[in-house]
């Protein structure tokens, strides 16, 4: 473990930041102000993240006291050590290969596929004014929502913070809400045809074996 401090570093917090939400944006290309804004909140966590990875790390002054009592073991200031479960669990090699981030990079791999796999669908029937029926929307209804969801419980794995923490379920309720909306508006385009979709096909977390078969879900 490096036990430089490595933060202040305010150039990799810009830079990640970027990367990150650039992209998020080539994945989602959000369109619509729905679209705007839930990409914003998302931008708006990946910032916060980054801020205290590489800027200042506002949860380990915080908790400072707590952790070296707890942990004496372990310098906290050490950059590697704001993986805090790795850290807390007695993870002992490099952190980057312990089982909190390398199931972290498995949330967030998998919501970045769930972001294109569901543009991708998504795209090609707005092209010809249809409901999105194939692909992820064979199996939830809003699988961009929960592609975000699952980058951002990814990275609380990998590097949880406070601000994060706190915006995380904040987040979700917004996610929640934006897709409710959402379904209104689509119901009152495709009617009876999102009303059947709707009834077969989960909204967040798709059902086990092999799901519904949202082409029933058109009375035509």
């Amino acid at each position: 473990m490096n036990d430089i401090p490595a933060y202040g570093l305010w150039s990799l917090v810009i830079i990640n930041s970027a990367i990150f939400i650039i992209f998020a944006f080539s994945f989602a290309k959000p369109q619509s102000k729905r679209d705007w804004r839930s990409f914003g909140a998302f931008s708006a966590f990946i910032v916060a993240l980054f801020t205290e990875m590489y800027g200042f790390p506002l949860t380990i002054y915080l908790f400072s006291g707590w952790l070296a009592t707890n942990f004496p073991g372990v310098n906290w200031m050490a950059h590697d050590s704001g993986h805090l479960l790795e850290m807390m669990f007695g993870w002992k090699a490099n952190p980057h290969f312990g089982p909190f981030h390398m199931l972290s990079t498995a949330f967030i791999i998998a919501g970045f596929w769930l972001l294109s796999a569901a543009w991708r669908v998504l795209y090609a029937a707005q092209r010809t004014h249809q409901l999105a029926l194939s692909g992820p929307y064979a199996r939830i209804r809003h699988p961009q929502y929960a592609g975000f969801v699952l980058i951002m419980f990814g990275f609380l794995l990998q590097w949880p913070t406070i601000v994060t923490l706190v915006m995380f379920p904040i987040l979700v309720f917004m996610y929640a809400k934006l897709a409710k909306h959402e379904e209104h508006e689509v119901a009152a385009e495709f009617g009876e045809t999102y009303e059947c979709y709707r009834a077969i096909t989960p909204a967040f977390f798709p059902r086990l074996g092999n799901g519904s078969n949202p082409s029933e879900a058109n009375p035509h």
